[in-house]
């Protein structure tokens, strides 16, 4: 049986979003791959996003960056943080060596933290990064890249270097300096409209218009709650921790999550993510959009969807004062260009199948693999079923 460990950034949700059609793809050619996911990231937010079955090891192997809220990143205290693992990154390579080896999967992928990476290749592993950017271009395009220590960029560029091949869906930063890089086409997933029923569900007219609200993965940041209720669209956002209001509903008060909601609605307001981005071009949804401004990936995000897609961009101060209507009624009469296809599930599913096929896996791996030494065969998880 074919087996895949999937490490994962627990930096928002984007970074599983992004690996997971990918993943759903060889589960869907490879009948009974054993999955397993390696990220601190919310069991039941996985469970939404991955195949039935796969086991979660309920821990970080990297450290994303600091954040308040969704628009600001907390640079100078990340730095701190980065400093620290590099300073503890021997004991936690050891320590992710042996639980490689004693799990024994046939690759790794990373999206795209870099010790399982590093830990894959020097136990033998065939370990393959797939991301549209990578923290070491991130550190070296931000506002502190001038204060990075030294060996964190170091040890991370060698890393992403030596992976077996580094897998850049479009939109991704260039990462001109990867020798192992392969670009694919978008990855995304295209989901059904449901706009009847979900007009039904929440007593709207014909001619109101669905908006999502979409600032995932970050909690507390509700613009929704500073805004006067207003008649122009009909808002759905994840939750309305500010309470109810006629002009919007809670996506989770249906039952439902937002990907059962995306293709019923007429457009969607966000930061620039590679999620959100690629999601918007693969179900024909316009984006009004508000930079972070110090993000590096935004440079390759934002040129990429207005080629594509209506989008229109609007100040921090705008979005928290709801000075919105204007740009809403621009993308709403703006037309509507036929859906991207997401090509790179495809394209990325093609390049890692081989590792998971017996007949291609690498002579004496299993050999080298399964053989844990003293202090893996006592390493301690904590290990989530994601059935």
């Amino acid at each position: 049986m074919p087996y895949l460990l999937l490490a994962v950034t627990a930096h928002g949700y984007g970074h599983l979003a992004q690996a997971a059609p990918v993943v759903h793809e060889l589960a869907r050619r490879l009948p009974g791959l054993r999955i397993t996911l390696q990220s601190d990231i919310d069991p039941g937010f996985a469970r939404s996003r991955l195949p039935p079955g796969f086991t979660q090891i309920h821990e970080a192997t990297d450290i994303g960056l600091l954040m308040d809220g969704p628009l600001s990143t907390r640079w100078s205290d990340s730095l701190i943080r980065y400093a620290d693992f590099e300073a503890d990154y021997d004991r936690q390579l050891e320590r992710e060596i042996a639980l490689l080896r004693r799990a024994a999967p046939d690759l790794v992928l990373a999206d795209v933290p870099w010790l399982p990476l590093d830990a894959a290749r020097r136990a033998g592993i065939p370990a393959v990064a797939l991301c549209s950017l990578n923290w070491y271009d991130i550190l070296r395009e931000s506002p502190v890249a001038d204060q990075v220590p030294a060996p964190v960029m170091e040890r991370m560029r060698a890393v992403y270097a030596a992976a077996e091949i580094f897998i850049r869906p479009a939109p991704s930063m260039p990462m001109s300096w990867l020798p192992n890089a392969i670009d694919v086409g978008p990855i995304a997933s295209r989901y059904p409209d449901r706009r009847a029923e979900l007009r039904a569900r929440c007593g709207l007219p014909a001619d109101r218009p669905f908006a999502l609200m979409q600032f995932g993965g970050f909690d507390g940041f509700d613009p929704l709650a500073m805004w006067s209720e207003q008649d122009q669209v009909h808002w759905l956002a994840q939750d309305l921790p500010a309470g109810q209001r006629r002009d919007a509903t809670g996506i989770s008060s249906l039952g439902l999550r937002v990907p059962d909601v995306m293709s019923s609605c007429d457009l969607m307001l966000c930061k620039p993510g590679y999620g959100t981005y690629s999601e918007a071009a693969v179900n024909r949804l316009p984006v009004l959009y508000v930079k972070r401004g110090d993000w590096p990936e935004e440079a390759a995000l934002i040129p990429w969807l207005a080629e594509r897609m209506p989008t229109r961009e609007i100040t921090r101060e705008d979005l928290l004062a709801g000075h919105l209507a204007e740009a809403i009624h621009a993308l709403r009469t703006a037309d509507r260009p036929p859906a991207v296809e997401p090509t790179g599930i495809e394209q990325a599913a093609d390049l890692l199948e081989p590792f998971l096929q017996p007949r291609l896996r690498r002579a004496g791996h299993a050999s080298r693999v399964a053989q844990a030494d003293s202090r893996g065969a006592s390493l301690a998880t904590s290990v989530v079923d994601g059935s």
